[in-house]
């Protein structure tokens, strides 16, 4: 992983206070002085992706039962704050109101158009508007896994088109370059029997 490619803030910020909430600011503390994290950053500019990367793996190789969960919320909670900042009220509507195929086609584009915010000097590619590839991924990178384990992102896809495509989609990652493969692979499905665990309160 790099320290001079750039991330968005969010893979790091919207994490935060979901790992306050799971064990409480010492576990937190704790877990980012692990990674080498000592300050956290404001929000008002890219990060150095290494830094967002240390802390996931950090998190995963700490806390593996809760990672997927706290990952998943984080990637909810990043992808409310692009619908809150980054996609316009206007877009959004029309996006909610055409067919759900065209919707999907003009939104991975937006996706694409954006994604040095989520995948750093990862390689982005839209397989189509129901697939996407990261290859090089620096938030795993180097990192070995016999499951997928890039929840953050795959949250953050999914909550994307829950809002503004159709709310039964969900996002599976059906190949990931822990487990060996070329890239990190991601499949929208619209399957509504699908849910994802809550993160446990802390009681400190």
């Amino acid at each position: 992983m790099s320290e001079d490619g750039r991330i968005g803030p969010n893979a790091l910020l919207q994490l935060i206070p979901l790992l306050d909430q799971a064990g409480g600011a010492a576990f937190r503390s704790a877990l980012l002085a692990r990674a080498g994290v000592f300050e956290i950053p404001d929000g008002s500019e890219m990060i150095p992706e290494g830094v967002a990367a240390r802390v996931h793996q950090e998190m995963r190789r700490s806390v593996p039962d809760l990672a997927p969960a706290l990952s998943w919320a984080a990637g909810r909670a990043t992808a409310d704050y692009i619908l809150a900042h980054r996609i316009p009220p206007l877009a959004q509507r029309v996006l909610k109101v055409l067919p759900a195929p065209l919707s999907a086609r003009l939104l991975s584009r937006a996706i694409a158009d954006h994604a040095w915010t989520f995948a750093g000097t990862g390689t982005f590619r839209v397989v189509s508007p129901y697939c996407f590839e990261i290859r090089h991924n620096p938030v795993i990178r180097d990192e070995v896994s016999d499951h997928p384990v890039c929840d953050w992102h795959a949250a953050v896809f999914a909550r994307l088109y829950q809002v503004l495509v159709h709310r039964d989609f969900v996002c599976i990652e059906t190949q990931c370059a822990t487990m060996g493969g070329e890239v990190c692979r991601f499949e929208l499905r619209r399957d509504p029997s699908l849910h994802f665990p809550e993160i446990p309160k802390s009681t400190t």
